[in-house]
């Protein structure tokens, strides 16, 4: 029977765990062990993916309420972004069918206090950074034009400075939630050495990162596009996948004696 790779504990601040090199399309391996693990747990699947359906129809409600169109992207990158950091108990239920266990809704719970002062201090880093990004996308929006039908020239400013402020949130969001949970449910460490191992394994996987964020972006589209009825489906895949590119990319002392 397969056993999990030993939890690994440093007093080190900071510290950067290494990774490993892997193949631009290696995001579609994972995929296809994720649907393998949603085969193997498809009751549990099932109720994580009602559970988090709720996050995107809220989102929907308040798009819906705000009567503006203008928060439906940050809305929907910040759902792709964030929704992973909120998977613990779907990546406990990865782990638990990789090292042969049968996975229990109740363990996959507990995974969420593993390691409490690390999780919750990265969900107010991404709460922060989101509050961050609406406040200036609510600024970016006065220099949209106060003309009914604006022309191409005129919201030239308006979508330059959007675009560019976006993609540098949204690249920075990518790259700091990778990896930063599955790390720190499975090793205990510090927030600091999560999150600087997650950033240097996107750096050291480009391609691949690129591959698997377009992967995100795509599924996350058609969850809103099912009316969030797809998210059943799409965030439990999204969360295996994940726990399956950790273990693929970053690097333990002994092998881990599964995929």
């Amino acid at each position: 029977m397969p056993t999990s790779a030993p939890i690994e504990k440093h007093t080190e601040f900071a510290r950067c765990f290494e990774s490993n090199k892997i193949s631009t399309f290696s995001p579609f391996h994972w995929l296809a062990l994720a649907f393998k693990d949603i085969a193997r747990a498809p009751v549990l699947s099932l109720i994580y993916g009602l559970i988090f359906t709720l996050i995107p129809a809220t989102i929907m409600w308040l798009v819906y309420q705000s009567g503006t169109h203008l928060v439906i992207l940050p809305a929907v990158v910040a759902f792709a972004l964030i929704g992973p950091a909120f998977a613990a108990g779907l990546y406990d239920v990865a782990w638990e069918l990789e090292k042969g266990h049968t996975p229990t809704f109740a363990h996959s719970l507990k995974s969420m206090f593993r390691n409490p002062a690390g999780e919750w201090g990265f969900a107010v880093l991404l709460m922060v950074i989101m509050i961050v990004w609406m406040r200036l996308a609510a600024l970016i929006h006065a220099l949209y034009p106060d003309v009914s039908n604006p022309t191409f020239e005129q919201l030239s400013a308006f979508l330059t400075l959007g675009t560019l402020v976006g993609g540098i949130l949204m690249v920075s969001v990518f790259a700091i939630s990778a990896f930063t949970p599955q790390i720190m449910m499975e090793r205990r460490v510090d927030i600091m050495t999560a999150v600087v191992s997650s950033i240097h394994a996107v750096k050291s996987n480009v391609g691949a990162m690129l591959v698997w964020c377009a992967i995100i972006v795509t599924l996350v589209l058609v969850g809103f596009l099912t009316g969030t009825a797809g998210f059943i489906v799409i965030m439990p895949l999204l969360s295996y996948a994940s726990w399956h590119g950790y273990i693929a990319i970053i690097k333990t002392k002994k092998p881990r004696g599964y995929e």
